[in-house]
């Protein structure tokens, strides 16, 4: 595998009493292997429908998206997601979740052990192996999640506000671990966030949406996301360009949802 392109995409929706809605607009996007992009915005530009159709849920209605060179046509394996709920299966245990897709491909059952076993230790499970997934706490879970992404071996993984609904201390936890995910495996990662302290440690490649019709605002490159590799985030925080870059952000954001809003006003 070599690289991600999204190539001048848009997406439209056709809604049934004839109207439309531009969701994106000729996005361009040249992510390249091992790259660990975040990608943040207002409500409604577009950040969840952009990643739906890097992972080949929704067909762009105009543009391709390309991963090695090779046009998306659909979900693969090469691209593996992780939703803002786990969506595990409450009817497995915690081995049976992390080893489904490995099982689905025909993978003989010694190799889904020791693929299993090695990544329970990865997210920090190894005693949890035999849980029910109803046994383990929201964090827990999204650890399964993630190790049942990794279990396929993707290219590229997708995460969809995977950390939104954990308290602050647990959401910590697993930044740190995105991280040391990503600096091991080497594999390509895009996360979607409302954070923008998020987005700030998560990103070496950071994108701000607009909306009306969804579009790259401004992107950054930055130093945080290295620097938090088995560092301590607070500490990482405290960097000279941290919060100047957050304030930043913000006041861009904070200005596109006014703007928003005074269009939602003159409409009423």
């Amino acid at each position: 595998m070599s690289g991600l392109l999204v190539d001048d995409v848009s997406m439209r929706f056709d809604l049934p009493n004839g109207d439309a809605v531009q969701a994106l607009k000729n996005i361009q996007l040249d992510i390249k292997e091992g790259e660990l992009m975040s990608v943040l915005g207002p409500s409604g530009c577009g950040k969840t429908t952009l990643l739906n159709i890097v992972a080949g849920f929704l067909a762009p209605t105009e543009g391709v998206v390309k991963l090695g060179g090779d046009v998306v046509n659909g979900p693969g394996p090469e691209r593996g997601m992780v939703f803002q709920q786990g969506a595990l299966f409450e009817w497995m245990d915690v081995r049976e979740n992390i080893g489904f897709g490995p099982s689905m491909k025909g993978t003989d059952k010694s190799t889904i052990k020791t693929r299993v076993d090695e990544l329970l230790g990865i997210v920090g499970l190894q005693d949890f192996g035999e849980k029910m997934i109803y046994e383990l706490s929201g964090g827990m879970q999204q650890r399964v999640a993630l190790a049942r992404c990794l279990a396929n071996d993707p290219d590229v993984i997708l995460m969809d506000e995977p950390l939104g609904a954990l308290d602050a201390l647990t959401r910590e936890k697993m930044q740190s671990l995105v991280l040391e995910i990503w600096k091991e495996t080497g594999k390509t990662i895009i996360l979607i966030t409302h954070s923008v302290e998020e987005a700030l440690l998560l990103g070496e490649r950071l994108l701000v949406m607009a909306p009306r019709p969804g579009r790259i605002h401004k992107e950054y490159r930055l130093p945080f996301a290295e620097l938090g590799v088995g560092a301590d985030l607070r500490e990482v925080k405290k960097h000279g360009d941290f919060n100047s870059t957050r304030e930043e952000i913000l006041s861009m954001i904070w200005d596109m949802e006014e703007e928003i809003m005074g269009r939602a006003d003159t409409a009423v």
